[in-house]
C-alpha cells in the first residue's frame, strides 16, 4: 500500500493521550456484553481526525469503541451521543450500519464519553481512485455509493423517529453560521478569502426545497466495502448528520471531483484524471444519476459547491487547531495552513461564478 491507504487503512497502538484503562472499561462492560469482561485488546484505526476509534476484542468477540478526544473542544463538535442516537434509529431503515451496544457518558470510564458498536469487517477505501480495484469494482461501488446516497435522502425522518434531531427549517443559514463561527475559532492566522466568504455566503442562501436526513461527511473514506464483493457493508461516522437540505450533502460528497490535488497526503482528488478509464463517472453524470433515483431535476449547485468548500476549509482550520492545542485523533497532521487558503480561494472563484 502507498499514499493515504497506507497511511490511513489499517491499525496501530493509541498514542499516550489516547490510551484507554481496559480494567475501568471492562468493568464498565461486563454488564452489558457477554465475554467482555476480562482480557481486553485495543487498537486504535489510523484513520480519521475528529473522534478516536478503536477495534476492541476480547473473549466475546470484536466491537468497535468511539470516543471523544481528551481536551477542551468546540461545544458543538464531538457529539458521540448524537452519534449513537442517530446510528440506534437507522437499525431498520436500510442503510447499512454497525449494531449498536452502549453509550456512556460518563467520562469517569476512560476519560471520554464513548460508544460500542459491532465491528464490520471489509475494505475501507482511501483514495477516490481505489487504488488496485479493478475498473469493474470501482463501476460497482460507485454505483452503490451513489444509490444509498438516494436512499438516505428519501427516508422520511419522522419515521425514523427522528423528527425532532434539528429544527426543520433554515438549516442552509444556520449551518453556515456555525461552520462560521467554528472557523473564527479555530483561527490561525488571516485568510482573506475565508473572510470574504464569510461575509458573502449568507447573502446568496437559497431557498431549501425541502429538509431531509443528511449525513453530513458522506464519501467513500467512511464506508466499508465487503471483503470479496464491491457492496457497501456499512455507512460510519455520522457525527455531522442532521436534518437538512440533501444538496447540501451532496455537495460535500463531491469532493472528490473538486478537491485540489496535493502533493502530500491531503487529498483524495479524481481532479485531472481519466475517470471514464478508471470505471468512474464524471462529477455530472454522478449527480445526474442521484437526480434520476431520487425523480428531481438537476439543479444549480454553484452556491452549494462554494458552502461545501468553505465548510471544508474550515474544517482542515479544525483539524490544524486541535493539532496546534495537541488534541488531534491521529498521530499525521497530512493538512497545512496553505491548504486552507487554497481551498478557500477556490470556494470564492466558485461562488464568483
Amino acid at each position: 500500500m502507498t499514499g493515504r491507504q497506507a497511511q490511513f487503512g489499517g491499525e496501530e497502538a493509541p498514542p499516550p493521550h489516547l490510551a484507554i484503562d481496559l480494567d475501568r472499561l471492562a468493568a464498565w462492560l461486563a454488564p452489558r456484553l457477554p465475554g467482555m469482561d476480562l482480557h481486553l485488546s485495543l487498537a486504535k484505526f489510523k484513520g480519521g481526525q475528529s473522534n478516536p476509534t478503536y477495534r476492541l476484542s476480547g473473549p466475546g468477540g470484536d466491537y468497535v469503541l468511539r470516543r471523544k478526544p481528551p481536551g477542551t473542544l468546540l461545544p458543538s463538535a464531538h457529539r458521540i451521543d448524537r452519534e449513537y442516537r442517530i446510528l440506534s434509529a437507522l437499525r431498520d431503515s436500510g442503510v447499512p450500519i454497525p449494531g449498536t451496544h452502549g453509550y456512556c457518558a460518563d467520562p469517569g470510564v476512560i476519560g471520554s464519553e464513548f460508544y460500542i458498536v459491532d465491528h464490520v469487517a471489509g475494505r475501507v477505501f482511501w483514495e477516490a481512485d481505489m487504488g488496485d480495484a479493478s475498473r469493474s469494482e470501482r463501476i460497482a461501488v460507485y454505483d452503490d455509493m451513489n444509490r444509498l446516497l438516494a436512499m438516505l435522502h428519501d427516508l422520511d425522518p419522522a419515521a425514523i423517529g427522528l423528527s425532532d434531531l434539528a429544527p426543520p427549517d433554515g438549516y442552509a443559514a444556520r449551518n453556515l453560521a456555525r461552520w462560521s463561527k467554528n472557523y473564527v475559532q479555530s483561527c490561525m492566522t488571516k485568510i482573506a478569502d475565508m473572510d470574504w466568504l464569510i461575509d458573502r455566503l449568507p447573502q446568496h442562501v437559497p431557498e431549501t426545497a425541502q429538509t431531509r436526513f443528511i449525513h453530513g461527511d458522506y464519501g467513500l473514506y467512511n464506508l466499508i466495502i465487503a471483503q470479496d464483493t464491491p457492496r457497501i457493508v456499512a455507512v460510519l461516522d455520522w457525527e455531522m448528520a442532521t436534518l437538512g437540505d440533501p444538496l447540501i450533502d451532496l455537495a460535500h460528497h463531491l469532493r472528490a471531483w473538486w478537491d485540489l490535488p496535493d502533493s502530500g497526503l491531503a487529498a483524495t482528488s479524481l481532479y485531472g484524471r481519466d475517470v471514464s478509464a478508471l470505471g468512474i463517472p464524471t462529477m455530472e453524470a454522478y449527480v445526474a444519476l442521484y437526480c434520476a433515483r431520487r425523480g428531481i431535476a438537476v439543479p444549480d449547485l454553484r452556491w452549494y459547491l462554494a458552502f461545501a468548500q468553505f465548510r471544508y476549509a474550515a474544517m482542515v482550520q479544525g483539524i490544524l487547531k486541535r493539532a496546534a492545542d495537541g488534541t488531534a485523533s491521529s498521530r499525521v497532521m497530512v493538512h497545512s495552513q496553505n491548504r486552507v487558503r487554497r481551498i478557500a480561494a477556490m470556494a470564492r472563484m466558485t461562488l464568483e461564478g
